[in-house]
């Protein structure tokens, strides 16, 4: 089915990509879908750390009246969240349907309890064919009855997870499903013209390999597809997308047999789905975008006829790839955005997109979605019957604050009002093995990053007063993430880093770095974060200029700023404030973990 607007994802085979709005050639526009709201950063609470699938009706309801008490509502959270377990484990005459004991009421007047408190209802399902607890009820080909559902039980937002997904070796999907997201390893090209002439390349000798993520071996080109970046270790930024291309300077134009000798294979790096483009670098003409012929390994070379292509006069380049990896993900997402625009286009729901940054969604998420999860989950150590789960200042994988964090600082170009929000995952704050110091430092972190403040702790754990309920109370804390300017911090310096402080992924936590921050008002907000187990115990100063060489294009009124004679510092955490004479601001000391926050106000 090739549409202008996916509003229903087959089940059958990947979609025909009818619109060059879902190409990969269109991420870098910068232009949302139709429709898509211009927001701050979502605050709200999410069900899944404190209770996993074990949620209820009866806890939902005892969170949004402890929401309330904690005036929670007052401080800027507005949304509650149900996380995976809700529902029926099978559709009913093809619908989505309340799980009868847990939610008995079903999610109408679940959803009515919620709002008749000011509050706002929030629900979960899956771009797959199940749940990621395993109900087989992900939205995969009913898009469009879902978004009815959805719209009649009068929810405000969807959180939507990438687990069992047809098309991508993604969670508890087959591993074979990589044969969708890599092309072939190629080992030579041949065009053959109208007249029986031959033009052999060489992927090797002849062509070039764009981005980072393909492999050139001795005499064939591998890894032609997109890094999978649910896990650490791969930065975000840069091109993470591969091509083996070809330079047809010496091709006459006309139209030509396209063979390509390749192997296929059905494993991360070597796959079967191959897409065939040629471009003149104002034009991009796709003439094959499928699956090819398979052979008999992934080492077994052989020549196949793929398709025909038209070449162009003048400087014209034939492109081989697979971006499907991207393009799949986002089809699958847009589908679920168009339908519930159709089902109710007055109706405002908040999309989440939960693909665990598998598929770089920093370049693509902005069309359809208002924030897109960086990494895997932040804690697989949920709470139950009391148990109140774990979270981590440090830990393998995705698994902890840090690990989320030194991903999130350098995707700060990714994020803004019109696009949307880098999302590390809902915190772990209130959850074991977090204590106040990382509590305060977290907080801080997701504030300055413009990430979703998400609560994921049993809000009956939290008394006013007590050091929980200060810290996620902070008013001068959230107001930098809510600030209306929307521009996420960025990394100024780092102990760590020479250079590019900005740019650079550090995963050694042996460090401080410090961020920066412009506000609506011409102010600016500066941290300085100890991620290390040890305290610091030397002075740790920066220069006001050092900062605006990395922020002063994204200030509200840096003239202003830098024309000031004296500055106003106030510790966001204290409350205390002071002059700044000079232009150079400086914390004693750091202790392990712990952060100081300053808000810097020119004194005009």
């Amino acid at each position: 089915m090739a549409t202008d607007k996916i509003t229903r994802t087959s089940r059958q085979h990947p979609q025909e990509i009818g619109s060059k709005e879902y190409r990969y050639d269109s991420f870098n526009n910068n232009t949302p879908f139709e429709g898509k709201k211009k927001r701050l950063p979502a605050m709200g609470w999410n069900s899944w750390n404190a209770f996993g699938s074990g949620n209820t009706e009866a806890l939902t309801k005892a969170m949004a009246d402890k929401f309330i008490e904690l005036e929670l509502d007052k401080a800027g959270y507005e949304y509650l969240v149900l996380d995976d377990g809700c529902y029926n484990s099978e559709r009913v005459d093809g619908k989505l349907t309340n799980e009868p004991l847990k939610f008995p009421s079903g999610f109408k007047a679940l959803a009515d309890y919620i709002h008749e408190r000011g509050l706002k209802f929030g629900m979960y399902n899956d771009i797959g064919t199940n749940l990621c607890a395993g109900s087989a009820v992900g939205t995969c080909g009913f898009e469009d009855v879902d978004a009815v559902s959805y719209t009649d039980w009068d929810i405000d937002f969807l959180k939507v997870d990438n687990c069992y997904y047809l098309w991508d070796n993604a969670t508890f999907s087959a591993g074979e499903n990589a044969r969708f997201t890599y092309a072939p390893s190629i080992k030579e090209v041949k065009l053959v013209g109208a007249d029986g002439k031959e033009l052999v390349l060489n992927a090797v000798a002849d062509g070039v390999v764009t981005g980072r993520h393909a492999v050139v071996k001795e005499n064939y080109v591998t890894n032609i597809g997109t890094f999978d970046g649910t896990n650490i270790g791969n930065t975000p930024v840069g091109d993470q997308s591969s091509e083996l291309t070809f330079d047809l300077k010496n091709a006459s134009e006309g139209t030509y047999k396209l063979y390509v000798t390749y192997a296929t294979g059905k494993e991360a790096g070597v796959g079967q789905w191959l897409q065939v483009a040629v471009s003149d670098g104002s034009n991009l003409d796709f003439f094959f975008d499928n699956l090819v012929e398979s052979t008999e390994g992934t080492e077994d070379f052989k020549e196949n006829y793929v398709c025909d292509v038209t070449v162009k006069s003048g400087d014209t380049v034939l492109r081989l790839m697979n971006h499907r990896r991207q393009e799949n993900t986002l089809c699958s997402y847009a589908a679920m955005y168009n339908s519930l625009k159709e089902a109710d286009p007055n109706k405002d729901i908040l999309l989440s997109i939960c693909e665990w940054g598998k598929t770089m969604p920093g370049d693509w998420g902005y069309k359809v979605g208002d924030s897109w999860r960086i990494l895997n989950d932040i804690t697989f150590q949920v709470g139950r019957d009391g148990d109140p789960g774990r979270g981590y200042w440090e830990a393998d994988g995705t698994c902890s604050i840090t690990s989320q964090y030194d991903k999130c600082v350098i995707m700060d170009e990714f994020a803004s009002p019109e696009r949307g929000w880098n999302d590390p995952d809902m915190m772990v704050i209130g959850m074991g093995d977090v204590d106040e110091t990382m509590a305060k430092t977290h907080f801080a972190m997701w504030s300055m990053m413009n990430s979703p403040l998400m609560l994921g702790m049993d809000l009956r754990k939290v008394e006013k007063g007590d050091y929980i309920w200060n810290i996620i109370t902070n008013k001068d804390i959230i107001a930098l993430n809510q600030d209306k300017l929307g521009v996420q911090a960025k990394r100024v310096w780092s102990s760590l880093a020479d250079k590019d402080a900005d740019k650079v992924y550090l995963m050694d936590h042996n460090r401080v770095d410090i961020l920066a921050k412009p506000l609506e008002n011409g102010d600016i907000a500066v941290t300085f974060i100890n991620l290390a187990g040890e305290d610091v115990t030397n002075k740790i100063e920066i220069s006001l200029d050092n900062i605006l060489e990395y922020i002063e294009n994204k200030m509200a009124d840096a003239e202003s700023f830098k024309g000031a004679q004296t500055y106003q510092i106030k510790d966001l955490w204290t409350g205390e404030e002071r002059s700044l004479s000079g232009k150079v601001i400086a914390v004693d000391e750091l202790k392990a973990h712990d952060n100081v926050t300053f808000r810097v106000s020119p004194i005009r």
